[in-house]
């Protein structure tokens, strides 16, 4: 499998509603970063479904190098 195009090089801060289901971009070809827009069509490459436990502020990986997909843990920083 290829490597994900990086979107950007900073996450993508989004308010979370509890209980939401929200489909992460790991292609990194959608429009619609850090969400799916059904771009990785043609890939090996699928949405990961991410369920919000809490209502809040949470930063989603752009780069698409997180180890904790589908959130930022800072890979970024060395890319």
């Amino acid at each position: 499998m290829s490597d994900p195009v990086i979107a950007a090089k900073s996450p993508v801060p989004v308010e979370v509603e509890v209980g939401k289901a929200y489909f992460w971009c790991a292609c990194g070809q959608s429009k619609k970063q850090p969400f799916c827009d059904g771009s990785h069509a043609g890939t090996d490459f699928q949405p990961v479904k991410w369920t919000a436990d809490q209502s809040g502020r949470k930063f989603f990986c752009a780069c698409k190098r997180t180890a904790g997909q589908p959130l930022c843990d800072g890979t970024h920083n060395g890319l």
